[in-house]
């Protein structure tokens, strides 16, 4: 009978192991709890008593009598719900196609809610409401016709209608519901439970529901085949994307497909755009500007450039269009056409990143490939890819003066004392020291492409150093994780107590878990276990990442250790202050350029490094000036 079952609440650490350890069908000892009255009698039927965890005297037991006799763990096996038979009561297990969703949006509370509606072969339509803190946490639906697995779902009756809600122990698996495709669960979890009983229902349910009515024939709609005042979705990719103002966000994306109308142009400064400023005219050709609005906006800033992404509902609005926030600079455009995706969560609204081996999106790798693209990525690109705007460079290089270069169409300089100009045949017999005052012509210069100069110099032993590609730094962090052991981390680091505001030590991840990790937290510091300690990472990995900009530090110069953190005095924790807490002593991102000079006696080579951006910048407006025969320019030697 109901009044058999009673409820047992349990909290905190107790209630995290017992969720993990327990299966349906294992006999369950508690013992030390107290009794008190049931809040919720009336609506489950069941004991009007409940029995509350004590944090002083209780214990649970969980006995399996399967696998008492062998000693072998057994798997834990679930039992399902039909949609058609859920009754208001106790927590449940099913499965689901989806027949409509709404991606994560903010409640008004601290948790994302998502709702999504299911059905099943009993042809039951159910509501499910889904409460978590974390994004990670919900379904990972990309289209309708998905298949959802929900664990962990309490049935309760809402104007007389059955609608599911997340309660402890929830946890969710999606698959693709396309007929022959790969049965791969969809989850943020590590370790979950799937077997061949669940590969059964899945392509049960997609048999099922290929032959219904609910789902679409086509999943998005490319550029080429929008229609004027047609809401679509969009799957593309994000090549940049830049503040509008505090209500809307632009991004700048494609899809391989050229669309037949006029698009909007929006206007930015190259300073506030994410990603590459510019792209070649082929290339800008197909790509399409996207406003974003309102509560979209959040969602928006935690892209990066070069994320697959599909935009639900995006609204295709002809006619003339004005971009918000920019008045002074934008006019308005008659007959071309604006991509808008408004503020709300009407229709599924919304934006969802998609992951990089999905169907979607290797299918729009095979039509991005098609389009011919540039010989090179842009500098733009190139510094982008490591993580390093050209605007951060420019500090180290304003303050020294040492090499000049002046082209001569662009400024002449004057002599402001009495140094005559010499030619390079009596500069090379010259005793070194002193400075001269030259008039060559340049012939050559390498790299010819910005990103290719870019260097890490250490300013205390004079070295330089090329900066690690991606696979070499993520080689250091696979090499650190597979070795690392039981650590013992510092007493400062248990305390409970964070002395320098901002900075996190991690254990464990790889490159790409660290650079998502850095979008969230501002200092990021990875270590590893060294002799049951904490230590740093070799330093032919970044010591640092603080956002998109990685750190690295000399490993001649550095005596690097975990050390406890000082904020004695530290209003402001920069990377200068992290490197003198870690022992590291801090390189620094200078460009590096060959220079081949002639004059009528002779040729001179010259390396080019604390002035290399002033002379690049430069040098392109020449270049675009003047295609043929060498240029004129004058410099200062020392």
């Amino acid at each position: 009978s109901q009044l058999s079952s009673i409820n047992v609440v349990l909290m905190g650490a107790l209630a995290k192991e017992f969720s993990q350890a327990v299966n349906q069908g294992d006999v369950v000892v508690a013992s030390g709890f107290t009794v008190g009255k049931s809040p919720t009698v009336n609506k489950d039927k069941l004991h009007p008593c409940n029995l509350y965890y004590s944090t002083l005297l209780a214990l649970v037991v969980i006995y399996c009598p399967s696998c008492s006799s062998s000693g072998i763990c057994c798997a834990p096996k679930y039992t399902y719900v039909r949609l058609g038979d859920l009754k208001a009561g106790p927590a449940v297990n099913v499965y689901g196609v989806v027949t409509f969703f709404k991606q994560p949006y903010k409640s008004r509370g601290t948790d994302f809610c998502s709702i999504l509606k299911i059905t099943d072969q009993s042809k039951k339509e159910i509501l499910c409401k889904v409460f978590c803190k974390k994004l990670e946490d919900h379904p990972n639906i990309f289209q309708i016709g998905d298949i959802v697995r929900l664990h962990g779902v309490k049935p309760h009756s809402y104007r007389n209608c059955i609608e599911l809600v997340k309660t402890f122990g929830f946890s969710a698996l999606t698959f693709d519901g396309v007929v022959g495709r790969p049965v791969e669960p969809r989850t943020s979890s590590r370790s979950f439970h799937f077997d061949q009983d669940d590969r059964r229902v899945v392509e049960e349910l997609r048999s099922w529901a290929s032959g219904q009515g609910f789902l679409p024939a086509v999943s998005t709609i490319t550029l080429s085949a929008v229609e004027p005042k047609q809401y679509f979705d969009l799957t593309c990719q994000l090549l940049a994307k830049a503040p509008i103002d505090t209500t809307c966000i632009l991004l700048r994306v494609w899809d391989g497909t050229r669309c037949p109308y006029k698009l909007l142009k929006v206007i930015v400064e190259p300073d506030v755009t994410e990603g590459p400023s510019s792209f070649s005219a082929e290339k800008e050709s197909v790509i399409a500007n996207i406003l974003i609005y309102d509560n979209h906006v959040e969602s928006a800033k935690q892209l990066k450039p070069g994320d697959f992404l599909r935009i639900y509902n995006l609204r295709a609005i002809p006619g003339s269009s004005k971009v918000p926030g920019l008045t002074s600079t934008q006019a308005v455009e008659v007959d071309h056409m604006a991509f808008h995706l408004h503020g709300g969560t009407a229709f599924g609204r919304g934006i969802r990143l998609l992951p990089e081996d999905s169907p979607e999106v290797q299918e729009l790798k095979r039509v991005i490939a098609a389009i011919p693209g540039d010989e090179e990525l842009s500098d733009s690109e190139m510094m982008e890819v490591w993580s390093t705007p050209p605007e951060s460079l420019v500090p180290l290089f304003v303050s020294f003066v040492s090499l000049t270069v002046f082209i001569m169409c662009v400024t002449e300089r004057t002599c402001g004392h009495d140094v005559q100009p010499v030619m390079l045949s009596q500069l090379k017999r010259s005793e070194p020291g002193r400075v001269h005052h030259v008039r060559v012509q340049l012939r050559s210069y390498e790299p010819l492409r910005l990103h290719q100069a870019l260097k890490l110099y250490c300013s205390k032993c004079t070295t330089m150093r090329e900066v690690p590609d991606d696979e070499v730094v993520d080689g250091v962090f696979s090499e650190a994780s597979r070795d690392s052991g039981p650590c013992s981390p510092p007493t400062w680091a248990l305390s409970g107590q964070t002395p320098i505001n901002g900075r996190s030590g991690i254990a464990g991840s790889t490159l790409e878990e660290t650079c998502h990790l850095a979008s969230t937290y501002q200092n990021i510091v990875p270590v590893r276990s060294s002799g049951g300690q904490m230590d740093l990472l070799d330093l032919s990995a970044p010591f640092l990442f603080r956002g998109r900009k990685r750190y690295y530090g000399c490993k001649r110069c550095s005596e690097a250790a975990v050390r406890e953190p000082c904020a004695v005095g530290v209003e402001l924790i920069d990377e200068k202050v992290v490197a003198e807490a870690l022992g590291v002593q801090l390189l620094q991102f200078v460009l590096l350029m060959k220079l081949e000079l002639q004059d009528s006696t002779d040729t001179l080579d010259v390396f080019l490094w604390r002035d290399a951006v002033s002379f690049h910048m430069t040098i392109k407006v020449q270049l675009s000036l003047h295609q043929r025969g060498p240029l004129g320019i004058q410099c200062w030697r020392s």
